[in-house]
């Protein structure tokens, strides 16, 4: 639970972040995904006291969704990417 969930889930957001090739992207938003809401519910079953990392969180979250719509508008596809749960 110390500093390597966050930074994995931070390694991967930068990953899709980085990402070049559109046949890989959405694979690797996935992932991001995943790991920051694993993230997420480790923090709020934890402790209350993480609140820069929770805006790093929200912030993330706000990206990924950004890049899911450029991935679909460059591509023409309007469905919608699997959720992790």
């Amino acid at each position: 639970m110390g500093s390597e969930p966050f930074g994995t889930w931070r390694e991967l957001y930068k990953a899709a972040l980085a990402e070049t090739d559109t046949q890989k992207l959405p694979e690797r938003i996935q992932e991001a995904r995943r790991a920051v809401v694993l993230r997420s519910r480790e923090i709020f079953s934890v402790s209350p006291h993480h609140h820069d990392e929770v805006e790093a969180i929200e912030a993330a979250m706000y990206g990924l969704n950004a890049l899911e719509s450029c991935v679909k508008l460059k591509t023409g596809d309007r469905r919608r990417m699997p959720r992790s749960a």
